[in-house]
């Protein structure tokens, strides 16, 4: 049976876990093995997702689970996104986290941020906390690297008030670099950009993704969808498994330029 939360649709046999190891086939149905289980639980300010233009000054309960379908070599969150934590999380159920948020809202928290592994691989938890934290008031925030099917995004935008994606680069060679696919990325962002308040976020990594060129045709596509998209460029420093030494603020800066050309929101971030 293949699942198909994502690009790579793994074929499974019963009981088998997905490249991801948030999925299971479990009686002929491919389910979240990791839906309700928390690895991380924090109250972020919003600039930290990084949105820069939804709510700011606010802050948000941000939750964390395991597993991730990309296999990014900075990974600053590879603790819990690239491993398989399902006997040492905490399980929560929706009612209980919407419960937690709305009892922060005194403290200026204004939802639900689902982030630090990648979160759409539950997207049936996201659906369901969604739906609750909707009906109490709250905000509902997904940071993403984009890289699920179209049919699954469907499930969660009626819940889902902004979205940060990574767009790792705009190459196919870089995407083979993070193990991820750039058409699945593009087409996520394409269509949760009609529904949602949507925010991109750039990791610039020195010798990998920090041409002018490719700078120009990923805020080019970025603007053919809206120029008011705004764009995070985050400086990169070495971690996990990558050991490039940091980006250069004149890099970024000289991208801001490029960026600039196209889209009216273009943010350095991490300095």
């Amino acid at each position: 049976m293949k699942c198909e939360t994502c690009f790579r649709h793994c074929a499974l046999a019963e009981g088998q876990i997905g490249w991801c190891k948030a999925r299971q086939r479990v009686k002929d149905v491919i389910v979240d093995r990791n839906y309700g289980k928390i690895s991380a639980l924090a109250l972020d300010p919003i600039e930290k997702k990084p949105l820069a233009f939804f709510h700011p000054g606010s802050m948000i309960l941000s939750v964390g689970s395991y597993g991730c379908n990309l296999a990014c070599p900075f990974c600053q969150n590879h603790a819990i996104a690239q491993r398989d934590l399902d006997e040492s999380c905490t399980y929560v159920t929706p009612e209980q986290l919407v419960e937690k948020a709305v009892s922060l809202v005194p403290h200026g928290n204004i939802g639900i941020a689902f982030t630090y592994n990648e979160p759409m691989l539950s997207w049936e938890f996201i659906r369901d906390t969604g739906r609750l934290a909707k009906a109490r008031g709250l905000q509902v925030v997904v940071v993403t690297n984009g890289s699920v099917t179209l049919p699954v995004l469907e499930k969660v935008l009626p819940y889902v008030d902004a979205f940060n994606i990574d767009l790792k680069g705009f190459s196919n060679a870089y995407y083979d670099y993070v193990s991820g696919d750039l058409e699945t990325v593009k087409r996520f962002i394409e269509r949760a950009a009609m529904d949602a308040h949507v925010e991109l976020t750039t990791l610039v990594v020195p010798g990998k993704n920090d041409s002018v060129e490719e700078m120009e045709a990923l805020s080019s596509f970025v603007a053919s969808i809206s120029p008011s998209i705004p764009l995070h460029l985050t400086r990169y420093f070495p971690r996990w498994k990558e050991e490039t030494p940091a980006t250069s603020i004149e890099t970024l800066q000289a991208l801001q330029a490029v960026a600039l050309r196209h889209l009216d929101k273009v943010v350095i971030g991490n300095v």
